[in-house]
């Protein structure tokens, strides 16, 4: 049987006593402007992400998915609630503490690449380190590089690169400080199908040899059937857990949500 929830319930893995967590949301509630003109984004959302699991996010616009997302990774704040990472809860670091956290923990692939165009694609990856004047690990550079073949691109510029490739160079870049979670919204919006597909498989291949934890924003079903388990948002609240997604159970579920 799928799992499902309703609003203000926690999504959670069976035992979730018995794993280890990434990140956490607890009573998520978000809301933009205030008065008349106020818009809750979040209206009480509880969600664990568990160490080594790959997790899409989908849901119809508005729905709430992407400012999830943004406040799961600090780059939004929450109006009540609480986002923890590991055991550090977001609402209690300075703006100083969040930005290092950000830049420490936790990784980030956007639909647009992001690449400084007057880097090549090691100068774009080791950025992160560089600004924070740490070392690259490379032996951990090598594997990333390897397993994400640009061993062959690592000199050439975003302009000489395909937009799988470059692509590629931002997960690599996301993955450099090995982060606790890799947030990423709607990374296949700007490639290809072909290029899509390649980068989820990338995505996927993290997950299960590298043990990296992994948060998709998608709108797309068939990138959705890559991750271990969906979960489904709807005016703001979480409303539905899809364990072992394929396409045609995820597109079961935005049927019957309505999307």
């Amino acid at each position: 049987m799928t799992p499902t929830s309703h609003p203000g319930s926690v999504v959670a893995l069976p035992h979730a006593t018995d794993i280890t967590l990434a990140a956490e949301a607890q009573h998520a509630h978000k809301v933009y402007a205030t008065g008349q003109a106020a818009v809750t984004a979040l209206g009480d959302v509880s969600l664990q992400l568990p160490r080594g699991q790959f997790t899409a996010v989908m849901g119809p616009s508005g729905s709430g998915k992407s400012t999830l997302m943004h406040c799961l990774a600090g780059l939004d704040t929450l109006t009540a609630g609480h986002v923890l990472v590991g055991s550090t809860d977001l609402a209690t670091l300075s703006d100083r503490e969040l930005t290092l956290l950000r830049r420490d923990r936790l990784g980030f692939v956007f639909q647009a690449f992001n690449l400084l165009p007057t880097l090549n694609a090691e100068e774009n990856i080791t950025l992160p380190a560089d600004l924070a004047g740490r070392s690259v690990d490379r032996e951990w550079f090598d594997t990333v590089v390897d397993k994400l073949n640009l061993r062959e691109r690592l000199r050439h510029r975003p302009s000489e690169l395909s937009g799988g490739q470059q692509q590629r160079v931002a997960i690599a870049r996301a993955l450099i400080s090995r982060p606790e979670v890799v947030f990423a919204d709607e990374p296949t919006g700007a490639l290809d199908s072909k290029a899509g597909h390649e980068l989820l498989r990338f995505l996927r291949s993290i997950v299960d040899q590298l043990g990296q934890t992994v948060v998709m924003v998608t709108h797309d079903p068939g990138a959705a059937a890559y991750a271990d388990r969906v979960v489904f948002l709807v005016d703001g609240d979480l409303v539905e857990e899809l364990a072992e997604p394929t396409r045609d159970r995820v597109l079961e579920v935005m049927g019957r949500l309505g999307d």
